[in-house]
């Protein structure tokens, strides 16, 4: 077990982490949208099936979702059974909740991923909701040839990092800066296979211009009204995640 020292020494290190200055200029959705985002409390993990006209895919796809910071597969349940309902074969990323990136996770993701393209046979479509589309765009770059697409929903990959509403709350959790993640080098850097960003002017959460993007640091950017949550279960997500399983 760590000593008392290591403890403290660690303790001090997040407190130091926590305590950064905002950078001039930079900041993250305004509070009457971030007060928006209470609402997903009031929505039962579990929800009917019913919901968007859902037709069977044309063609069907593997894919991988991947949770946002701090939750769990689960919030993408709604999701996960419409994609399903539609036809296409749904898995999720394999390590419950997302408690940030390290190498050590970061490369179980990628092994599921090359099996899962190794057990069906084909190439895998990758479905990110907030850090979950980091992690998405990541694998993707290290590994295109098992990729089929990249479709990121309210994912802060563009522009400052810190131009969000819990960056604080990131490093208190990982103990590193969202400026200096340990897996990422260039964190908007376009895969190198098709990338469409799913972003909203009503995120609560992070800066829209964070998860839409700039021309080419993704394929597409495709702009909704739901919140930050809402990507995990809203109809109009969960349609626009259809469209594009359609559109590859």
């Amino acid at each position: 077990m760590p000593a008392a020292g290591e403890w403290l020494s660690a303790i001090r290190a997040r407190a130091a982490l926590v305590a950064e200055a905002q950078p001039s200029g930079i900041h993250g959705p305004p509070l009457r949208h971030l007060l928006g985002e209470l609402q997903f409390l009031t929505r039962p993990l579990k929800r009917k099936v019913a919901g968007p006209v859902i037709r069977q895919s044309a063609n069907p796809r593997v894919v991988m979702l991947l949770p946002g910071f701090a939750t769990h597969p689960i919030r993408l349940r709604r999701l996960a059974q419409h994609l399903e309902k539609a036809g296409h074969t749904v898995k999720n990323w394999g390590l419950g909740f997302n408690m940030g990136p390290t190498p050590e996770n970061f490369d179980l993701v990628t092994e599921r991923v090359l099996d899962l393209q190794s057990r069906y046979g084909e190439q895998v479509v990758l479905v990110g909701w907030s850090l979950g589309g980091i992690f998405a765009r990541e694998v993707a770059k290290r590994n295109p040839d098992a990729i089929a697409k990249v479709v990121t929903m309210g994912s802060p990959f563009s522009g400052n990092p810190k131009a969000n509403n819990v960056w604080r709350i990131y490093h208190l959790i990982t103990g590193h800066s969202v400026e200096a993640p340990p897996v990422v080098a260039d964190i908007s850097a376009k895969p190198p296979v098709p990338t469409v960003a799913l972003w909203s002017p009503c995120d609560g959460i992070v800066s829209p211009r964070s998860s839409c993007g700039r021309p080419g640091e993704r394929d597409r950017a495709v702009a909704l009204r739901c919140g930050h949550m809402g990507f995990a279960y809203s109809d109009e997500a969960i349609e626009a995640v259809l469209r594009e399983l359609e559109n590859i």
